[in-house]
């Protein structure tokens, strides 16, 4: 259902390019965290499901993550040997993996799909089954402000580098062509897929945000009405003398930055009437790539929900254009 907010007009956001500073070190911190998670992953596990989905095969997924820490998925393909090129999913805020074959529409599609679970969420929309074993300092309710005065600490360290994990594995896994491999997720699925697009260099072949959540942060913690960028606006209502740290913490994820990292091709969706990550933000990170092949379908009249799956319709469409099916 379409919501009233609106951001700016459509001629501004295909302008709109803030000066976002880079924090000194981005990239050694990033380096160093992944080295530090690559040194201590152990193998990965694949158990088969049985579920009432008989046309294709799925499989129960444990790997490694952030301090070699386990993370769940699923990896659901069509049934048989044949190498086929992977899309892997990220989930939206407060949602989980979901329950084994809940999601099948890339798998049908003909692709290896792979969902992975969302550390410390799963229990506000989808079912998650992946802890989150790391403390955190007194933080506003929901995950958005845990650890949030250190970089070191923060809670999207971890789940940043859980994905840009998870696509490591992914183009190792028996079937799957290491050459094809593309991420994926709305809202916070999409922050996702642009870090791990970021930190993964050539490793990821496509990248396909819907409405990229954790973009153009200082503009979004000021400006967006409703959560769950509205935890950071009341943690620091309260935490008056640590907007600084807060801000220095979340320049290091900020998709609008760490999308000039991507030379991927790229696919991204807007609604301009999302009152929960706002076009602005989006329009950001889609200017700050560095594609040579960037597209983005905006969808005037929609909110947060976006464009569902007529928008799904045009990813296969443009990624099987792309890897050659």
């Amino acid at each position: 259902m379409a919501q009233t907010f609106t951001d700016m007009p459509l001629e501004l956001l295909r302008e709109y390019r803030p000066a976002l500073p880079v924090p000194d070190g981005l990239d050694a911190f990033w380096q160093a965290t992944l080295a530090e998670a690559r040194e201590v992953a152990r193998p990965i596990t694949l158990t088969p499901v049985d579920a009432p989905v008989r046309a294709l095969s799925v499989h129960d997924l444990t790997f490694t993550g952030f301090a070699g820490d386990e993370i769940r998925g699923w990896v659901v393909r069509p049934v048989g040997d044949e190498v086929l090129p992977a899309v892997v999913e990220y989930i939206g805020y407060g949602g989980g993996r979901g329950l084994p074959g809940e999601k099948l529409t890339w798998a049908a599609a003909g692709y290896v799909h792979v969902i992975m679970d969302t550390r410390g969420q799963g229990s506000t929309w989808s079912l998650g089954d992946t802890p989150d074993p790391h403390g955190s300092t007194a933080a506003f309710p929901g995950v958005m402000t845990r650890g949030i005065l250190d970089p070191r600490d923060y809670y999207y360290r971890r789940l940043y580098t859980d994905a840009a994990r998870l696509v490591d594995e992914v183009r190792a896994l028996p079937g799957v062509d290491s050459a094809r491999v593309a991420v994926t997720g709305g809202s916070q699925g999409g922050a996702l897929s642009i870090a791990a697009a970021a930190l993964s260099g050539d490793a990821v072949a496509a990248v396909l945000p819907d409405v990229p959540f954790l973009c153009d942060i200082p503009n979004a913690i000021v400006r967006t009405p409703s959560a769950p960028f509205t935890e950071i606006t009341r943690y620091l209502s309260v935490h008056r003398d640590d907007v600084d740290r807060a801000l220095h913490t979340l320049s290091h994820i900020d998709g609008a930055i760490l999308a000039r990292r991507i030379t991927a091709p790229a696919f991204f969706s807007v609604g301009l009437m999302d009152d929960i990550v706002l076009p602005s933000g989006v329009f950001a990170a889609f200017h700050a790539l560095a594609s040579e092949d960037a597209a983005i379908e905006v969808y005037p009249y929609n909110g947060h929900e976006g464009g569902g799956h007529r928008h799904w319709m045009r990813q296969v469409a443009w990624l099987d254009a792309r890897f050659g099916r």
